[in-house]
Order: C-alpha cells, then structure tokens, then sequence
C-alpha cells in the first residue's frame, strides 16, 4: 500500500518522526493497515499555508508515484487551532483525485489530548469522528508526546 501525507504548514519544518514511527508500527490512523501488508510513504509535504493551496496540486504527484489513499497529518487536528478546512481538503481530494482521505497519522500526543480536552476544542460529533483513528490509549499517547 502507497499512501501520501500531508502536514499543516504550521510543522513544515517537521521531519516526519512521529508519521513514520506510527506508520511503521501500525499506530494511530495507521492501524487500519495490516502488518503484513507493505506500506511506503510516497509524497510528505504541507498544505502549503491557509487556506491550503497545496492541497489542490500535491496529491497529483503523489498519485503519480502510486499513492492509493491521502493521510492528512495528526498535526492538522492537534495544532491550536485545530484546521477549519479538514473536511473541505478531504472532500476536495477524494472528489477530485478519486482516492480515500484517512485524517491522521500518528495517535495523538498525550499533551494535546490534555489541553484540548480542557479547552473542549473536540467537543461534538464530528470532531469525535474527526479524532476517532488516532485518539488511541494514554500509554500510546504519552509515547508519542
């Protein structure tokens, strides 16, 4: 399995530790793969800055190296504030690219599960769906802090 990742611009100097560890372990959004099934990353970039004009243009080439579903990054709902175009970039990419749009990589690091709990950023339905694949357990979180 081919996947592409995108990030908010926000992390674009991230290197991708924790999209890859989580990738390789099967964790987080990446769980629904099987372990025995190869999984390679084959396009990681941002979204380009809000409002997100990357996202027009880069699953494109990630498609063209053989990417069969989009991971929009962890960071998208964990940064303060969390993206306000998740589903629109979703919606855009699985209308457009006719691919699967997973939301998440890496489960969701234990210190921003805290805060945004307090904060009740994730209150609500759709944001209990939007968490959902990479909420995971707090030993898994507190990894991934």
């Amino acid at each position: 399995m081919k996947i592409g990742i995108i990030i908010c611009h926000r992390y674009h100097n991230c290197a991708g530790g924790k999209c890859f560890r989580s990738a390789k372990m099967r964790e987080g959004a990446f769980s629904i793969y099987s372990p025995d099934e190869e999984l390679e990353i084959v396009g990681y970039t941002t979204c380009g800055g809000c409002p997100g004009g990357n996202v027009e243009y880069a699953p494109a080439e990630m498609i063209k190296n053989g990417a069969a579903a989009i991971h929009l990054a962890t960071g998208l709902i964990v940064g303060y504030p969390p993206c306000p175009r998740i589903k629109a970039f979703q919606s855009f990419i699985e209308e457009r690219y006719k691919v699967p749009v997973v939301i998440g990589t890496h489960p969701i690091p234990e210190k921003y599960y805290l805060t945004h709990s307090a904060l009740g950023t994730w209150k609500g339905k759709e944001w209990a769906d939007l968490i959902a694949p990479t909420l995971s357990d707090e030993k898994t979180r507190l990894a991934y802090d």
